[in-house]
Formats: structure tokens, sequence, C-alpha cells
């Protein structure tokens, strides 16, 4: 066989899969527990795949693996493939009706989109949205499985994602009010070296960005305690443990009970909300008209 007819043929499906799993997830390791594999069989696959093109896809850093350029370039190319494969499936599943697998920060998805889920499924009644809460949020070059994903923040799309924003927001800090008596806030913005600082992974950025954005000086917290989800933030600060950093749309029912106060007020979130979907879904009549919700809705 020629060198160029060799060029043309594909490489194996298993190390495709292998190699879209480390790139996702970032560890040999957790790429073999999503398989269901050995490690040595992802790594035994990865070997498949540079031999077959003759390249390197990583880079061996004291025992980590760290794509190379062509490596990355590769895994959003693998990502977007698995990804029109995964949609052509469901759809073929679910005969002729459509269904749209939607990425969701999972805090967001509770305070903000399943209030609203029954005026979202009369608006689009003739396509399934498939709600997946995201603990962690991934974009979504990263999820194949998924048409879009909301994103929250400060989000830089790649050049094959296109970013629709649809919502503004407001963010600052907040507690119960006998934690603000306690700490006395309303003295001014240095009181909070008092508190502990409740954040969250899925957001870590927000205390940076609040004091960045509100113009006052960061302070040193009595201490600091992170969760994994900006749920569990929110829930901390209302038991008292802390003052949480949060968005107004996820606390709004809890200022009006009285649940939480905002000793300092909200500032604005430039960035707000977007839907993110591959630019070669751009003209997809379905997730226009998802996204034409969200811009309503956000309104």
């Amino acid at each position: 066989m020629s060198q160029h007819a060799s060029s043309r043929r594909l490489p194996p499906l298993n190390a495709l899969r292998a190699f879209d799993a480390v790139a996702r997830r970032g560890s040999i390791l957790k790429a073999a527990d999503e398989l269901g594999v050995v490690r040595g069989a992802v790594r035994q696959q990865l070997n498949v795949l540079e031999a077959h093109f003759g390249v390197s896809l990583f880079d061996r850093e004291n025992g980590r693996l760290v794509l190379t350029a062509k490596g990355r370039a590769f895994a959003d190319s693998i990502g977007v493939a698995f990804g029109i494969l995964a949609r052509a499936s469901a759809e073929l599943s679910a005969g002729n009706r459509r269904s749209i697998r939607l990425g969701v920060p999972s805090a967001f998805a509770v305070w903000w989109l399943m209030p609203r889920g029954a005026d979202l499924q009369v608006a689009l009644q003739d396509i399934d949205i498939d709600i997946v809460p995201m603990a962690t949020v991934e974009p979504l070059v990263r999820r194949p499985d998924l048409e879009a994903v909301v994103m929250g923040g400060e989000y830089r799309p790649t050049r094959d994602i296109t970013a629709i924003r649809f919502m503004e927001d407001e963010f600052g800090p907040v507690a119960t009010a006998e934690v603000a008596a306690r700490l006395g806030l309303a003295a001014g913005v240095p009181a909070l070296a008092g508190a502990v600082a409740l954040g969250s992974r899925s957001a870590p950025s927000l205390w940076n960005d609040w004091f960045a954005e509100s113009g006052h000086a960061p302070v040193r917290f009595a201490g600091n305690r992170e969760f994994e989800d900006l749920l569990l933030a929110i829930g901390a600060a209302r038991s008292g443990l802390g003052v949480a950093i949060a968005p107004r749309t996820a606390i709004g029912e809890d200022l009006e009970r009285g649940t939480l106060v905002a000793p300092y007020g909200f500032i604005r979130r430039p960035a707000g909300y977007s839907l993110s979907i591959r630019s070669g879904d751009a003209k997809d009549p379905d997730l226009a008209r998802l996204a034409d919700w969200l811009i309503a809705a956000g309104a």
C-alpha cells in the first residue's frame, strides 16, 4: 500500500475513543474509568494512534500527559466528530422527534431554568430538551455528547464555537442577617476580613471578580471554604457558615424571604450567560428556537 493511501486510512475507533477520553479527562486513570478498561489498555491505544500518524500527540512531563499543539487541534476535531455521531444516533433512535442535550451549570439549572421548564416545553413542544446538570462546567468542545452548553461568566469561545448571549446578571456577597450583624458587615467591606469566605470550584473566580469590578480592595478572610458546586456554597451561607459570593438570579427568593441579605448590594457581571453551540450548527432551526426562548426568558 502506498504512503498516500495509508495516510487516508482511518485509525482504529478504539484508539480514537481512548484519545478523546484522555484529552477530555486529563489523565489515563480517569479515561480508563470512563471507558471501563484498565490503564494499560488506554496506554496501548494511545501508542497505536501515535504510531498510525507518526507524530507525538502528548508530551510526557514528570509522568503526566500534556497535549501537544497538534494533539490539541486533533482532540478538538475528534470531539466535534464524536458529537456529530452522538447526535445522529440519538435522532435515529428517537425517530422523527428532535432531542437536544443541553449542558447547564447545576446551580443555574435549579434556580433559573427548571422553574421555567413548563414554559420551555410549551414553547418547544415538538422538541425534547434533555437538561444535563454540570457540577463542573466544561466547554462544549470537550463534551461531544451535548448539542449546546450554557456558560456563565467570562467565557471566550474557540474558533469552532458560537456564543449567543441571552442574559445579564448581578452578583455580590450574601449571608444570613445574623452573620451580617455579628461581623458588622454594614460598616463596610473591610469587615469581610472577619468572615469565612464560601466559594465553589464550579465558579472559582467570583470573589476575585467581585473585588475587581466593585472597586474594593481585596481583604484577607478569616477562613475559606470551597465546595464542589455553587449550590453547596449558597446552602452553606443559608446555614450561617459564612459569606458566599453569588449571582442574584441564584438567591432572589432568599432575598425576598429574608433568608439571606446582601449588605453591599450587587454589581453587574457584564459577561452574564450565553448559549454556546458549534459554529456548524449556527443555522440549525431548533437550536435557533432554543436560543430565542432563552433570550426572551432572560429579558
